[in-house]
């Protein structure tokens, strides 16, 4: 019997499993009315739309636990916990992540654990009140399905040396194992994290004291996690960022080599350990590690003189000195293609073998970039401008490798492919190039590539790595198929997986199963470097598969046995609760006109909608525009990337090398049951089409309706409208085909990105038009671009799917009412994706109570409701509904 890998396993709608290898986990900090006086401002004016955004932002800008705390002795604690956690777990990008339910209440505490979806964190119990009380919260705690920080406090009071705070920990340990049998992996220690600097002498030890604790902790507490409040340790120095960020660095350095696992800590206030001025770091860690007497006061001498003012740094070229293969490597890690072809040139005379300048210089120069890469030091961005900088190299010496009939050694060959019925390609684009930097020979298939030719393309080559890409939904579906291929042909060849709506949990329930010579989940492109070495290395493959399949039947596991404790509603008892408008007092709005319209809008009037933030984040840099252009770890890199990014952008509207096509139209419309019934004028003597909608079915706190969008159309006898659009973006595609043919990744996939950018604009834009004109419902609207991103208006467009709407093939309904094909160029694939990929569709809602939300899992009696107003066999909608089927 296979043993299964224990560790701490969290979940908000996604599992978050706290294994050996990963990284340190960021805590975000301020959704904490303690710890930020803008959220407690919210929170205390009952602005909690706006505080739901604050969670928002955490989570883009890479927190994988937020902290939710309301303590404030003006604030109901109870009211506000309940009110906010009920909030978030609406919003399917907040919820997403584990919530840490942070109060120095007990009532507090019990009442976010009472509406706390998936396995959250208690922060925090403690002896401080006895061990009756203690063991009496852990279980309540345990009850509830949730892991607690335990505090190093008891009865005497707050651990302060190293002693004190290891038996503290000591004793919670075996009182919590031993007397009620919590699990240990459950357990997260926080010994304390206290000011340091402070000018009093006992408090010189403070961090070393923690340190040294978590190693202990680590060492003889099986199990245990270690996490703290980092920004406590430099609390001395508040007013003085760039000393606080330095301090935050070096001690994470050394608390994470010692063994801390998480911390609640602003990731802004961080900077790269590398990047710490020499003589700053020199003093920080002299305090930090308690190295000399003085370390203190030389510390608060130098924070005197240092300051943050940005200095414009003139161009250093010295590096045009060095010798050639020095000059190639540093073009790769620095991405320079300035030069590229001379100095190649130069290598190859000089080497006299155009495979040795391969072997040699640019490789050594990738292998930097592989390694600055993973240990995080390098963004992906600079990693595809090093990869620019190599395949230029590298044509530049094909003609003389094909003379001599020489190619270079790689570590293996990747077969990648966007699986059929699927037209987007950028993560896969960027995982490419990323393992092209890493050695490896990639094989991209491209897009839309049936099972067959994928499997008959990877004995051709004979592929050591086969990965799979895919966005939309039925993707989902086709891996599963390609995998159950794999297996009934024989091959043993690992499967990688990766995309969107791709997650470890399907793929441990759905398309493991099907495979067993190894399938695993990519998450993004700087896991698939290590994860490939590993399945491609004889000494750890096997172990790696081993581990990997073991944790899958465990995700399987736990995922069979959450189904059956999760409550749903019988779909009538939904219908029951769903969202009620009293129709006689609410007159929808009527269009101005209703004709079907085709927009060309100049790009350059789509720039003003542009939402920047989505673009940072498909080149996997988390953060929020504009506030990333300014953020102490990546600010530099984005900025960066953003001025590339409006410099391809106006290169594309002077040269009109993209074009935008649209077509809206708004229509009259009833709610029938659990339809929408679009008529053909407004006589609504003819039926030309019926909409139909899935509605949320898992059983709901009190007063929260079971959502579905038929709700905000009105009923038959009141005169209401639906809208509906189609835009795109063309040319990008043939575009970033010119690049590649250029050996221009890096612009290849900036181009697929812009265009994206410039889609979701073109949707905004006309969203704003038909608002404010067509339909004419907010004629007196004026919202800044801000406030456009953050939904501040009236109505909602949602599409086919996506959450609210899941459905993709009621796309198919949209291009029949607006002549979709006929009037922009854009196509439907057999799998419903749209093409060209920088697409979007959906509908137009006018009624001011509608709102986003996640239809979530459904159970079989909707399902065979759905399909019969689809007119659909059962079979038929469930192979399009899978991913939500319970």
């Amino acid at each position: 019997m296979k043993s299964i890998h224990r560790h701490l396993r969290l979940s908000g709608l996604e599992a978050l499993n706290i294994q050996k290898d990963m990284n340190f986990l960021n805590i975000g900090e301020r959704t904490n009315v303690t710890g930020s006086k803008r959220f407690a401002r919210l929170i205390l004016n009952g602005n909690y739309d706006e505080a739901v955004q604050v969670a928002r932002q955490q989570v883009e800008n890479g927190a994988q636990i937020i902290d939710v705390n309301m303590d404030e002795g003006m604030l109901d604690g109870v009211h506000a916990m309940q009110t906010f956690i009920n909030l978030i777990a609406a919003e399917p990008d907040i919820s997403a992540v584990p919530v840490m339910i942070d109060s120095s209440k007990w009532e507090i505490i019990e009442a976010g654990l009472k509406c706390l979806q998936g396995k959250g964190i208690v922060n925090s119990i403690s002896l401080k009140d006895g061990e009756n009380e203690f063991l009496k919260r852990a279980q309540k705690i345990r009850q509830y399905g949730a892991a607690a920080v335990v505090m190093a406090f008891d009865e005497n009071g707050q651990a302060d040396t190293f002693e004190r705070r290891i038996e503290i920990c000591e004793r919670s340990y075996r009182l919590l194992t031993d007397k009620i049998g919590f699990n240990p992996y459950d357990i997260i220690f926080d010994p304390n994290i206290l000011a340091i600097a402070t000018g009093i002498e006992e408090h010189n030890n403070y961090a070393v004291d923690f340190i040294r604790a978590t190693h202990w902790i680590k060492k003889n507490l099986p199990g245990a996690s270690v996490s703290g409040g980092v920004s406590n340790i430099s609390f001395s120095f508040r007013g003085n960022d760039r000393v606080r960020e330095a301090m935050h660095s070096a001690f994470l350095y050394h608390a994470i080599k010692a063994g801390m696992d998480m911390g609640i800590v602003n990731a802004g206030m961080i900077e790269v350990y590398d990047d710490i001025p020499k003589d700053l770091l020199e003093r920080v860690e002299d305090v930090i590690l308690n190295r000399r007497e003085d370390a203190t006061e030389r510390l608060i001498n130098f924070a005197e003189q240092v300051k943050q003012k940005d200095k414009v740094q003139k161009e250093d070229e010295s590096w045009r000195l060095e010798p050639v293969e020095e000059r190639l490597k540093h073009a790769l890690i620095k991405g320079i293609d300035n030069f590229v072809e001379a100095d190649t040139e130069e290598a190859r005379l000089k080497l006299k073998s155009p495979l040795l300048v391969i072997e040699g210089p640019l490789m050594d120069g990738m292998n930097v970039v592989g390694d600055l890469f993973g240990s995080g030091k390098m963004f992906l961005p600079q990693v595809v401008k090093s990869a620019r900088v190599m395949k230029k190299s590298v044509a530049y010496l094909t003609p003389y490798l094909e003379a001599e009939k020489q190619s270079g050694s790689t570590k293996g060959k990747v077969l990648l492919a966007t699986v059929k019925g699927d037209v987007h390609d950028i993560g896969k684009n960027i995982v490419g190039v990323v393992l092209a930097c890493n050695n490896y020979e990639i094989h991209d298939l491209g897009v839309m590539v049936p099972g067959e030719k994928i499997l008959e393309k990877a004995r051709e080559i004979n592929a050591d790595i086969i990965g799979l890409s895919g966005l939309i939904t039925p993707s989902l579906d086709e891996m599963v198929h390609v995998a159950s291929e794999m297996t009934r042909l024989g091959f043993n060849t690992p499967l990688l997986i990766g995309g969107a709506t791709t997650s470890r949990v399907h793929t441990a329930v759905k398309i493991a199963p099907k495979y067993s010579a190894g399938v695993v989940h990519v998450i993004d492109a700087s896991r698939s470097v290590p994860v490939v070495g590993k399945l491609l290395s004889v000494e750890s493959r096997n172990d790696f598969i081993n581990s990997i399949s073991s944790e899958y039947q465990t995700i399987a596991t736990e995922h069979a046995n959450r189904q059956g404790l999760k409550s749903y509603l019988r779909i009538e008892e939904a219908i029951a609760n769903g969202f009620k408008t009293n129709w006689l007092d609410y007159t929808p709005p009527k269009p101005n006109e209703t004709e079907i319209k085709k927009w060309n809008p100049d790009l350059k009037t789509l720039t003003n909608y542009i939402d920047w933030t989505p673009f940072f984040q498909a080149w996997e840099i988390s953060g929020r525009y504009p506030d990333i252009l300014t953020d102490r770890v990546v600010g530099k890199e984005a900025t960066q990337l953003f001025e590339h990014a409006k410099q391809l952008l106006d290169k594309i509207i002077s040269e009109k090398l993209l074009n935008a096509k649209g077509v809206t139209g708004i229509f009259p419309a009833n709610r029938k049951g659990e339809k929408v019934l679009i008529f053909n004028n407004e006589s609504r003597n003819e039926i030309i089409q019926e909409l139909v909608f899935l509605r949320q079915q898992r059983k709901m706190s009190d007063g929260i309706p079971n959502l579905s969008l038929v709700d905000f159309i009105a009923p038959e006898g009141i005169e209401d409208y639906i809208g509906a659009f189609a835009v795109s973006v063309h040319g990008a595609q043939e575009l970033a085909k010119k690049f590649e043919d250029d050996h221009d990744d890096y612009n290849s996939i900036m181009v697929k990105v812009i265009a994206d950018r410039l889609a979701e604009a073109f949707a905004e834009f006309l969203h704003e038009q038909i608002r404010k004109n067509d339909w004419g419902y907010g004629p007196d609207e004026h919202l800044s671009n801000t406030e456009l991103i953050s939904e501040k208006y009236r109505g909602i467009r949602p599409a086919p799917g996506y959450p609210a709407c899941p459905d993709h093939t009621e796309k198919q309904k949209l291009w029949e009412m607006l002549k979709v094909e006929e009037n922009t160029g854009m196509k439907l694939t057999e799998s419903f994706a749209m093409s060209p990929a920088s697409s979007v569709s959906g509908y137009y809602f006018s009624h001011p109570a509608s709102k986003y939300f996640a239809v979530g899992k459904i159970n079989s009696d909707q399902l065979k409701e759905y399909s019969n107003h689809k007119k659909l066999e059962v079979e038929e909608v469930t192979k399009w509904l899978r991913p939500i089927l319970d």
